[in-house]
């Protein structure tokens, strides 16, 4: 069986405070292969972000502190490295495209100044080939002009533009991993559509890995190969994006695939799931969806009185399963290369407890294989400044 390229176990972060210590990431387990595009999703505030920030070792330490598990690319455990070592897998192997462009670029810097010094540390050029480098790289990923573009600032671009910008910026050392969180926030639909082909074409060109953090179901189903939902700092359902679309597990991608508008559906309003993310700091005990979750309350109304508790809400008070209010559930191996941890699925008690490692490629596209259209030429749509 092929080896992942990315193999993060049962890693757990804490975070200190003044009211004591939060756990935004509790044993969590993820696997992406070669090539392979892995969406993670999941609510504000469910761990998303800190998950790939803790694969780079970004997390300030203090107050952040890594309790246990491992970080493994192609075999090396990234949480052993000391920091020099980590610098040179940043960039070189794994690369990260942050949420907000505008923030994430210095403004006092140009943009080939910023592309070239992370060319001239891993690549160990001179500075006019690190500038041709940078010309290249701005030039594959859509921008026209290049030669004049390189030499200009940040404020000087559209945040289409800024977005390009950081793609080229990642992929400037031809990482084997590209982690793109939220890379189309704040973006309007038709810029959105490019950036995500962008991604798909360069993928398909150097064969790289992507993690793509994401809450928009829509950007999963049209490009990811696995799915994992992430809630409460763990976890929650791992599947192919075929599986996850067409047979959800958890009440919870249940509750996050209802909240989609739908072209036809005849409703006034869209389905919300009730309540919020947990605070980390004040998670409630057992599963941790229990007090939003519609699976348990519906058990509960059939239920003998002795297995069942109510429990109190901000919104209200509401009577779920003592099991699910006192045991959290492990992520189980619920049906062939399908996880999910929820005590109510048939079958769960007896489903065995295995690594979530699924080595899984979508139906290639007809449209996806098409390049006949250059990125440059889908890039002249957009108004520059």
């Amino acid at each position: 069986m092929p080896q992942p390229l990315l193999d993060v176990r049962h890693l757990s972060i804490a975070f200190d405070t003044n009211r004591g210590p939060i756990h935004p990431v509790r044993d969590s387990s993820l696997a992406i292969f070669p090539g392979q595009t892995v969406a993670v999703v999941g609510e504000s505030g469910c761990g998303k972000s800190v998950t790939a920030l803790s694969i780079l070792r970004l997390i300030p330490q203090p107050p952040g502190r890594i309790l246990g598990g491992e970080v493994l690319l192609e075999g090396r455990d990234l949480l052993k490295l000391s920091e020099p070592e980590m610098r040179k897998v940043r960039g070189a192997e794994i690369a990260m495209i942050f949420q907000e462009p505008m923030t994430s670029l210095n403004p006092v810097y140009s943009i080939g100044d910023q592309i070239v010094e992370a060319i001239m540390l891993h690549q160990h050029v001179g500075t006019r080939r690190a500038y041709e480098i940078a010309e290249q790289c701005l030039h594959d990923v859509g921008i026209a002009d290049p030669h004049r573009r390189v030499h200009e600032y940040p404020h000087q671009m559209s945040g289409g533009m800024r977005q390009r910008v950081m793609i080229a910026m990642a992929l400037s050392c031809r990482p084997k991993l590209l982690i793109a969180d939220e890379p189309t926030t704040a973006l309007d639909v038709t810029i959105q559509a490019q950036i995500l082909e962008l991604l798909r074409k360069l993928q398909r060109e150097t064969g790289m890995a992507i993690m793509l953090i994401t809450h928009d179901l829509g950007v999963v189903a049209e490009n990811a190969d696995v799915v994992a939902v992430m809630y409460a700092s763990r976890i929650a359902e791992v599947a192919t994006v075929e599986e996850i679309f067409d047979h959800p597990m958890h009440p919870y991608t249940e509750g996050l695939l209802r909240s989609v508008p739908r072209l036809g559906a005849q409703t006034e309003r869209l389905e919300t799931i009730p309540g919020q993310v947990p605070n980390p700091a004040h998670f409630p005990s057992g599963c941790k969806f229990h007090p939003r979750c519609p699976r348990t309350r519906h058990a509960a109304a059939g239920a003998p009185p002795q297995d069942v508790v109510e429990i109190v809400t901000v919104e209200e008070r509401a009577k779920v399963l003592r099991l699910c209010q006192a045991s959290e559930p492990a992520l189980r191996e619920v049906a062939p290369k399908h996880w999910a941890s929820c005590h109510l699925i048939d079958g769960f008690v007896n489903a065995p407890v295995t690594e979530p490692v699924l080595d899984h490629r979508r139906e290639v596209r007809a449209e996806d294989s098409n390049d006949s259209i250059p990125v440059a030429a889908i890039a002249q749509q957009e108004p520059t400044q």
